[in-house]
């Protein structure tokens, strides 16, 4: 009787999330969604068995979950990261189900730990690369893809969090571009990107969260808060861009300005002696 009404508490989860109508929900096996949790299989279904999640969707003899599931997984790796266990995070829902309206509480735990791209991740084999590189893809550039977590082993074929990414790389490797030095650059970027990012959700934390001290919002304040972190996901989304290409184009006139304005001066030097 107490694991079925924790699985309905969980199943609320899924109609609390709000995930952006224009990107198609990411679907997974089991297997997926472990990996994508940095968990395992075993713990999965445990975790279904005690009503942590939900159930998946059944298709025939297939389970299928949604981001959803991945977001509840995250959210109980980082409690017990904090040292809950697994009965705790249980009476923690209780808790709430007695006291408020869990729905909101699952619709903010949505809001911040569901993923921030509409991205799913792709596998590829050695063969795939070579392909898709054009033949042109060196074992040295598969290591350095791989402790920048771009390509991650899997067995014999490797996962690309991005593949993106990946497409991008083998469009400007055929433009002759070095793919070992574009992953260096990728790497510095990276712990600007980072910082940038951690001192973003900082000023979230301090303006939104803080006045609430180190626990749980008052129940009647948590379904504002996670209307707020989803109007803020695609509005930090544009102010990188903007920035991004800000810097872009800052970088290609100071670096390949004087080259250009050099190409126009001798074409305009060819046309006038043609003329002459």
């Amino acid at each position: 009787m107490a694991a079925a009404k924790t699985r309905k508490r969980a199943g609320a989860g899924r109609a609390a999330s709000r995930p952006d109508e224009s990107r198609r929900p990411a679907e997974y096996s089991v297997e997926e969604l472990a990996r994508a949790a940095r968990t395992t299989v075993r713990n999965v279904r445990a975790y279904q068995d005690r009503g942590l999640i939900p159930p998946p969707e059944r298709r025939g003899r297939i389970g299928v979950y949604n981001d959803a599931h991945l977001s509840r997984l995250r959210i109980i790796g980082q409690m017990l990261e904090r040292g809950y266990t697994l009965t705790s995070i249980g009476e923690l829902l209780e808790a709430w189900e007695r006291g408020s309206d869990l729905a909101g509480l699952f619709g903010l735990e949505s809001a911040v730990s569901s993923p921030w791209t509409d991205e799913s991740p792709k596998l590829y084999s050695l063969t795939d690369l070579v392909k898709l590189f054009g033949g042109n893809f060196k074992l040295p550039w598969l290591v350095k893809a791989a402790e920048l977590g771009i390509l991650i082993p899997e067995g014999a074929r490797f996962r690309a969090p991005s593949p993106r990414m990946i497409q991008a790389g083998a469009e400007l490797v055929t433009a002759g571009i070095p793919l070992d030095e574009m992953l260096d650059v990728v790497g510095r970027l990276r712990g600007n990107v980072e910082q940038a990012a951690d001192q973003m959700v900082q000023l979230v934390e301090q303006h939104m969260f803080d006045r609430f001290g180190k626990g749980l919002p008052p129940a009647d304040e948590v379904p504002r808060l996670g209307e707020i972190i989803w109007r803020l996901r695609p509005l930090v989304e544009m102010a990188v861009h903007a920035e991004v290409a800000r810097a872009m184009e800052a970088a290609a006139t100071r670096h390949l300005g004087d080259r250009l304005a050099t190409i126009l001066d001798h074409m305009t030097r060819a046309k006038k002696k043609a003329k002459t």
